[in-house]
């Protein structure tokens, strides 16, 4: 039972609320938490650490997985070093990337915008699934 379960329980065994106001109160409370998905999706809340992406696949009657768990703290550092990268070198480097189909102009990344990237990551999880494969990419 979560404390604030317990607080609404206390204020209508003290009589300081009626019934009704209760289950309204512990309607809302349900309703502001978030809801509980599959078991290894479960992330403990706090400063994102890792992106993980998790692919599970069937190739060629074989299963197959490949887990791959990359530190945030990398991606900072090779923003920080893109800084360092020549202008000319990026220019190559961004057509290369478009030209394989990648719409990512490097002479835009900036320190600051990722931190606010990264902040917001915490919230994002994408899940495909088709009829021999599952990717799911999330943070934690």
């Amino acid at each position: 039972m979560t404390e604030q379960r317990k607080d609404i329980l206390d204020m209508l065994a003290a009589g300081k609320i009626t019934a009704e106001e209760a289950e309204q109160l512990i309607a809302a409370l349900e309703r502001d938490q978030a809801p509980a998905v599959a078991g290894h999706d479960l992330r403990p809340k706090g400063k994102v650490k890792y992106l993980r992406v998790v692919v599970d696949a069937t190739d060629n009657g074989e299963p197959s997985r490949v887990n791959v768990r990359v530190p945030l703290q990398l991606l900072r550092a090779g923003v920080r070093l893109a800084a360092l990268v020549p202008p000319q070198a990026l220019v190559k480097a961004n057509a290369s990337l478009s030209d394989s189909g990648v719409p990512i102009d490097l002479t835009q990344l900036k320190p600051e915008q990722l931190e606010a990237l990264v902040e917001h990551l915490d919230d994002v999880t994408v899940e495909v699934d088709s009829p021999d494969a599952t990717v799911r990419v999330f943070c934690e």
